[in-house]
């Protein structure tokens, strides 16, 4: 008996189980500390400059945010996987995907410059602050460290490095806060997270031993990787549509203030994304390990599936149920039509949560372009119904626009074709947390 329960803690206490959840522990606490202080110094931002001045800086991050897809050329999970497969290939897979990121920030910056100049509806001062924010997409590329960092189950390196930048980065808006700074100095500030989150990262980097020095960029690795992940690229363009059109949308149609009130909704709505990705990133190189044994490789997904939507419909439930009173402690008065917002846009959740945990199955399995055509029926059906919604309902009708597009692409589209159909069924069944005591095989 005490054989069995030692021989119990070992397994359960594995290496591998424990870098996981050492590593998910590392993304937790980054997250956690952002989402507290992040928070915290967006509500006081927020009250500083009023529901329109808020609006306007939020249209800006969202507009420089819709070209960012650019910069990362869906690489990040080719690059995890690639490394994590064949560790000898590495300085060749960063190499050649340092030089790719940089030639795709390159052409966000001009894409973005180009077209706030067409958009006439931009004021200067927005135009102003786009251009400022639109230089913090060239140092993005210095992710590619971090895509190092995650293969090797050792994200600790990368929350160090950006949580310093962050820390500073907040210090800055306080300040100017303190100091009664116009609005365009917080894009300014936003930048110089961008540029000390690549500055720690390289450290990092060097101080684990790194070395750009060894990094080499072939074209032949470049094209390859280029042929993986177009349909990624356009999946993050389609993602990033659904995800900041809304307020582009509500500017053009409904002013400043809509932007500012949605802006403050979705604040709150959005800072719980964190969790997904912390865990998703962490159990990403185990799930492809086990893809060979389809019963393991199933029932993983079915628990990662289910814990998704148990977390979902806890934090749902718990906003939605305390929407007035959070807007109105945190907020004021002032914001407090963002309520409502709030109570029906953080339903959005489950189906993000569902959308993230079915990335390291659309990576093992090579189906970007399926991942593709679902994104872009969740892009087509958000940019519809915020065209009918947003006239009628202002930012109410964005919130449900988001809520129903989110759904159709994370989990309707995926009964419509037979590749992702035990994926809906997996997710069918997370909904109804079947899989966390009894977990899916692979002939379910």
């Amino acid at each position: 008996m005490l054989s069995t329960n030692v021989n119990a803690k070992k397994s359960l206490f594995s290496p591998e189980a424990s870098r996981v959840l050492g590593n998910t522990g590392w993304l937790m606490a980054d997250r956690i500390c952002r989402m507290g202080l992040g928070l915290g110094i967006g509500v006081w931002l927020a009250r500083y400059l009023g529901p329109a001045e808020f609006g306007i800086l939020s249209f800006a991050t969202s507009f420089v945010a819709m070209f960012g897809t650019f910069t990362s050329l869906g690489l990040d999970g080719l690059v995890v996987r690639n490394i994590t497969l064949s560790h000898a290939s590495a300085p060749e897979t960063l190499g050649t995907a340092f030089v790719l990121r940089l030639l795709g920030s390159v052409i966000a910056l001009v894409l973005v410059i180009a077209t706030c100049h067409f958009v006439t509806e931009i004021d200067r001062t927005t135009s102003v602050m786009v251009s400022v924010l639109s230089v913090g997409l060239l140092f993005q590329v210095f992710d590619v460290i971090d895509s190092y960092f995650q293969s090797q189950v050792q994200s600790k390196f990368t929350v160090l490095a950006k949580n310093l930048a962050f820390l500073i980065a907040a210090l800055a808006k306080a300040l100017l806060i303190f100091f009664r700074k116009p609005v365009w100095t917080f894009a300014i500030a936003q930048v110089l997270e961008m540029a000390l989150g690549a500055m720690g990262l390289l450290l990092a980097y060097r101080l684990t031993g790194g070395r750009l020095s060894v990094w080499r960029a072939r074209r032949a690795r470049g094209i390859e990787l280029l042929a993986q992940s177009w349909p990624i690229i356009l999946s993050g363009v389609a993602i990033t549509v659904y995800m900041r059109i809304d307020m582009i949308m509500l500017k053009l149609m409904q002013g400043d203030t809509a932007v500012g009130i949605y802006a403050t909704a979705t604040r709150v709505s959005e800072v719980w994304y964190f969790v997904p990705m912390a865990i998703v990133s962490s159990v990403t190189p185990a799930l492809i390990r086990c893809k060979d044994d389809l019963n393991t490789y199933y029932r993983r997904l079915g628990r990662l599936f289910s814990f998704m939507s148990l977390l979902a419909i806890v934090v749902g439930s718990g906003i939605a149920l305390c929407s007035h009173w959070i807007i109105h402690v945190l907020f004021g008065e002032t914001y407090i039509n963002a309520a409502p917002v709030l109570a029906i846009h953080i339903w959005a959740s489950i189906f993000v949560f569902m959308g993230v945990a079915q990335a390291p199955w659309d990576t093992s399995e090579n189906l970007f372009k399926l991942a593709l055509y679902r994104t872009l029926s969740g892009a087509l059906s958000n940019v519809v119904l915020n065209l009918v919604l947003i006239p009628k309902y202002s930012a109410m009708g964005a919130a449900i626009a988001t809520v129903l597009s989110y759904a159709i692409s994370a989990v309707i589209a995926n009964a419509f074709h037979a590749r992702t159909r035990p994926i809906f069924k997996l997710q069918m069944r997370a909904m109804l947390l079947m899989d966390l005591w009894h977990p899916a095989t692979a002939s379910r």
